[in-house]
């Protein structure tokens, strides 16, 4: 099929300046790999947003495919532990980095990084969950690591009104946390309740006292924001809980002490999930197909949009309008 052109969000940078779009490209300009997939869905998180709107420096080359998140059907493999028909799935591992995306029809896969999708999983659900749920998972699984229990105390969401925060309530929560969600978006309090949250904060209301030591309040946090909130929050952990960061939104700055850490035992672990390792991909898929996965995929899914709809997305999203996840629907998806 090297010949057959098909639709691709393709992002440029070069003379003619930055611009991204939907063009036609062949299966030769695709990034190379040992797994030729046709593309059923992928999904829209706050990177591709950066990525598709030339407001973060995400790509390291040009041009390239958008969309960090893909599901599809194998069309064609050289490694023998895939064949034809085979759905599968990747998040991360330099999509739309440093090879092509998930926003096209088809996408070349290293066999390395090519996920067979989990007999419980749906095409859809998949990439419902996406990098946005795996990034949560990978979070519980490394707290868990360090010895996170329920009966440390809640776990503390915050931004979780976003793709992440929203499937961290869900997660937890199915396993056996108390999630208390924080965010600024107080009119949606009801839906987070309804995914599980036993309580939930209003970011705007939340005051921090400011000392290195508080009331321990929290037996953990995955924490989507950064800056003045992950601050706050440090000083009111419980004894050997975790903080685990995953996002920035609130500001890439940290201004903390020691107090925390070398008095209560609390542990700081960053979440990075564009490239861990195989076998750890491997347990938070199994994870989230199985005793992790989410109850509410449908309520987290609120917006499908194709390809020609990426924009509009892109710009909601960085203007702080985003909530819940938004899937981008471009093949066959049965």
């Amino acid at each position: 099929m090297s010949s057959v052109t098909f639709h691709a969000f393709r992002i440029h940078s070069d003379d003619l300046g930055y611009r991204a779009g939907v063009e036609d490209i062949t299966a030769d300009d695709l990034s190379a790999g040992e797994v030729l997939v046709e593309v059923a869905y992928s999904s829209i998180n706050y990177k591709d947003a950066l990525a598709g709107t030339g407001k973060g420096k995400i790509l390291r080359k040009y041009p390239l495919n958008g969309g960090i998140d893909v599901a599809g059907h194998v069309v064609a493999s050289t490694d023998p532990a895939f064949k034809e028909g085979d759905k599968v799935l990747c998040t991360g591992c330099g999509l739309s980095e440093t090879r092509d995306g998930g926003y096209a029809q088809y996408i070349r896969l290293p066999s390395a990084w090519t996920i067979p999708l989990p007999a419980s999983l749906s095409l859809r659900e998949s990439m419902i969950l996406g990098t946005a749920g795996y990034t949560a998972a990978l979070g519980l699984l490394q707290m868990e690591a360090n010895r996170q229990v329920p009966s440390l105390g809640p776990i503390a969401v915050t931004g979780a009104t976003g793709g992440v925060g929203m499937l961290a309530i869900d997660i937890y929560t199915r396993a056996g946390y108390e999630v208390h969600a924080i965010s600024g978006k107080a009119d949606q309090f009801d839906t987070l309740r309804a995914l599980g949250a036993r309580e939930c904060l209003d970011r705007n209301q939340l005051t921090f006292s400011g000392k290195p030591m508080d009331s321990a309040r929290f037996g953990g946090v995955l924490d989507n924001v950064g800056g003045k909130m992950l601050a706050g929050l440090l000083p009111l952990i419980q004894p050997y809980g975790n903080v685990a960061v995953c996002g920035n939104a609130g500001g890439i700055g940290l201004e903390s002490t020691v107090m925390p850490f070398i008095i209560r035992g609390v542990n700081l672990l960053g979440v990075a999930s564009a490239g861990s390792a195989r076998d750890v991909r491997d347990a938070v898929w199994h994870h989230l197909a199985t005793d992790w996965k989410p109850r509410h995929l449908d309520r987290i899914a609120t917006r499908e949009v194709g390809l020609d709809g990426l924009h509009g997305v892109f710009e909601s999203m960085l203007a702080g309008e985003s909530f819940g996840r938004t899937l981008v629907r471009i093949g066959k998806t049965a």
